[in-house]
């Protein structure tokens, strides 16, 4: 059957969920279960910059492209931050990873946004592979410091 990507909506939670726990699994990660919440909230919510594009096939979701734009102090338009992308497991190698970058860069494009970026850990090596095929990695190395207030995750 055919894979689709469109905007999240309000009935695909569950389905989230299942891949969202895959994500974090495969991150090895714990994020406490109010702020898998707040993040679903925050994906649903029009006023948020938060917004998720879905890959789906036969009604089923195989991946997803959590991306937020925001102001730059570098160009005149936005950014936009792809912070996260994740196929299903059963799924990669099908061109879903693909079809949401490429569908991301479209929308970024259609909105007038000036840049894409994302990250990746330097050893997951067949996501890199595939980023790696459209963009040579920048050379910048990310620093993240965990505050006090609000760092219930990793």
């Amino acid at each position: 059957m055919t894979l689709s990507i469109r905007d999240t909506q309000a009935t695909d939670e569950a389905e989230w969920r299942r891949l969202w726990a895959g994500y974090l699994a495969f991150y090895k990660a714990d994020v406490p279960p109010d702020v898998t919440a707040n993040t679903w909230r925050r994906i649903l919510d029009p006023a948020s910059p938060v917004s998720m594009r879905v890959a789906t096939r036969d009604g089923r979701l195989e991946g997803f492209a959590i991306h937020l734009s925001h102001p730059s102090t570098w160009v005149m338009s936005e950014d936009c931050y792809l912070e996260d992308l994740y196929v299903d497991e059963a799924s990669r190698g099908g061109g879903v990873g693909r079809a949401l970058l490429d569908d991301l860069i479209a929308l970024a494009e259609a909105r007038g946004w000036a840049r894409l970026y994302w990250h990746t850990n330097a050893d997951n090596a067949r996501a890199r592979r595939l980023y790696d095929s459209y963009v040579p990695t920048d050379g910048h190395v990310r620093y993240r410091m965990k505050l006090a207030q609000g760092a219930s995750a990793s």
